[in-house]
């Protein structure tokens, strides 16, 4: 048995990885070798599972809570994995723009997954500054 952290997860695909704590290459896991609940897994959550080989390298399997862990709030349907692309008349691919709160909640979580070291005052300067940028290009309304 060995234990990591969700690193990504796209429930659309129904794949992802996991970051092991013992170090070494992301492992590939796939929604069917989940003993939880699909809806629990989110960047940065902590399970155990199985290694094995698998055709294109190391594949998790058996993935499971620690034990004695608390179950985590399942996702919300807006949080289920990446927005669907939407094509305009031309082909031309548009996309969602999200609310100030929805756009500092996803960066927020994207910077603890992607830097766990960073600071809560480097995490805020970092997402006050994509923030006003997003807003600038119209990508993030209020």
């Amino acid at each position: 048995m060995v234990a990591g952290r969700v690193v990504r997860f796209d429930s659309v695909r129904g794949y992802g990885f996991i970051a092991s704590d013992a170090g070494g290459e992301d492992i590939f896991l796939h929604v069917n070798d989940l003993l939880i609940p699909e809806e629990y897994i989110r960047s940065g959550l902590v399970v155990e599972f199985d290694v094995e080989s698998g055709d294109r390298g190391l594949k998790a399997s058996n993935i499971r809570l620690p034990e004695g862990a608390a179950p985590p709030v399942p996702r919300r349907s807006h949080e289920a994995g990446p927005r669907a692309v939407t094509l305009d008349e031309n082909g031309n691919v548009m996309c969602d723009v999200l609310s100030a709160q929805e756009y500092r909640r996803d960066v927020t979580e994207l910077l603890l997954a992607a830097s766990p070291l960073l600071t809560a005052e480097q995490i805020l300067t970092i997402r006050a500054a994509l923030v006003k940028f997003s807003e600038g290009h119209g990508w993030v309304e209020d």
